[in-house]
């Protein structure tokens, strides 16, 4: 590997900054506004441990990864969890070698959990694949893409409109406000998401100061391709339902989706969704990514699969031997057992998103909590893991 630098985004020359745009544009896979330099460097403003690893061949910037450099040479993906898709991201048809450019950057481990690796930069036997979902247009504009999800299950179209119908009866007009920049709305949608979260016994993701500061900083900005884009749905001027995340051009990747929780059993959400698609072509909009996971709400929309994985990549070099046997000994703990594999993914989160000892600490306590009020016993292999997540981290 050629020489390599790790800087903070905001460190990048000018002519890096537009190669790492260049790659990403000229690769499909690339195209998520999560993958270049714009979000690493709004996640750098919030997060001191924000950094891109440049790799050269030849005096020729070749490739970026952004990630967080934590204790031990650990990088997470930068913006974790909020990064539902990372990669390494290279020239168009360059193969690096991941480990030997974990090595060159000076990290030991990069943990993921949606990487999008379209030239196997990485190995692929330590991998879990998974698939991120996308509402994509394309030529067929909103009418025919919205043909194309209800002709296939008429009786969910039917319902569809039952419950769109039974809103607007009993709540009110149904209007679709999209972009919505009221603050009143952004902050209502928070909130929901945060109350949703303890609903679940889930871990506040908004917690920290920089998750909130990161999605309030994206919301206020208005300028240039990259930005925050809010959209609602109202019934009888009431709030009832929102999404936020942010655009790239025509790409949107939506992060919160949120439903007034009085109002849950109405299909809100599904009726936003509906209205948007119709509403994209005006928003000038091609591309609705929703990201991984909750395959049974995304799927009746999206008909478009991003190929995406998790796992755990070593740098090459016998000094890191030891992580990775930790790491494998956690995966086959998981592999044995559901609430294992539950409690472990809890706590990755957690020090993903947690900056502070006692936060870490905290969501330690919650998630163990959580975990015996799920189950009456628990396998004792991730006893460990609280100590080994807080260590990394």
């Amino acid at each position: 590997m050629s020489p390599v630098s790790s800087v903070r985004p905001s460190e990048l020359p000018a002519s890096d900054r537009e190669a790492w745009a260049d790659f990403c544009a000229a690769t499909p896979l690339f195209r998520s506004p999560l993958l270049g330099p714009d979000f690493a460097e709004a996640v750098a403003r919030r997060r001191d441990d924000a950094h891109v690893a440049v790799f050269r061949r030849n005096g020729r910037t070749v490739g970026f990864l952004p990630h967080h450099r934590r204790p031990s040479g650990l990088a997470r993906p930068i913006g974790a969890p909020f990064c539902d898709y990372h990669a390494l991201v290279t020239e168009p048809g360059l193969r690096l070698d991941g480990a030997q450019a974990l090595a060159g950057a000076g990290l030991s481990t990069f943990r993921f959990s949606n990487l999008i690796d379209p030239y196997r930069c990485f190995d692929a036997a330590r991998q879990t694949p998974q698939e991120g979902f996308v509402m994509k247009l394309g030529p067929m504009g909103a009418g025919a893409y919205l043909d194309g999800l209800r002709e296939p299950n008429p009786k969910r179209a039917k319902n569809w409109r039952r419950l769109e119908n039974k809103l607007e009866r009993e709540v009110g007009e149904i209007t679709l406000r999209a972009p919505d920049h009221s603050p009143q709305a952004f902050a209502a949608l928070m909130q929901w998401k945060r109350e949703q979260l303890v609903r679940g016994g889930l871990h506040d993701i908004f917690r920290p100061d920089w998750t909130l500061g990161l999605m309030q900083d994206l919301f206020e900005q208005r300028q240039g391709p990259f930005q925050g884009l809010m959209l609602t749905l109202r019934a009888g001027g009431r709030l009832v339902a929102g999404h936020f995340g942010v655009r790239l051009g025509n790409h949107f990747h939506s992060w919160i989706s949120s439903v007034d929780p009085d109002l849950a059993a109405t299909g809100a959400g599904n009726t936003l969704l509906l209205r948007v698609i119709e509403a994209m072509p005006q928003l000038d909009l091609n591309a609705f990514d929703m990201g991984s996971g909750h395959a049974h709400y995304k799927e009746p929309f999206c008909t478009g699969r991003i190929p995406v994985a998790s796992g755990v990549a070593v740098a090459r070099g016998a000094a890191h031997g030891m992580a990775h046997s930790v790491d494998q000994a956690l995966a086959l703990a998981a592999e044995r057992s559901e609430a294992v594999a539950r409690l472990l993914r809890r706590l990755d989160h957690i020090a993903a998103i947690e900056l502070s000892v006692g936060g870490r600490l905290l969501g330690v306590a919650q998630a163990f909590a959580g975990q015996a009020r799920r189950a009456k016993s628990l396998d004792r292999a991730p006893e460990k893991a609280p100590e080994r997540a807080l260590l990394d981290t």
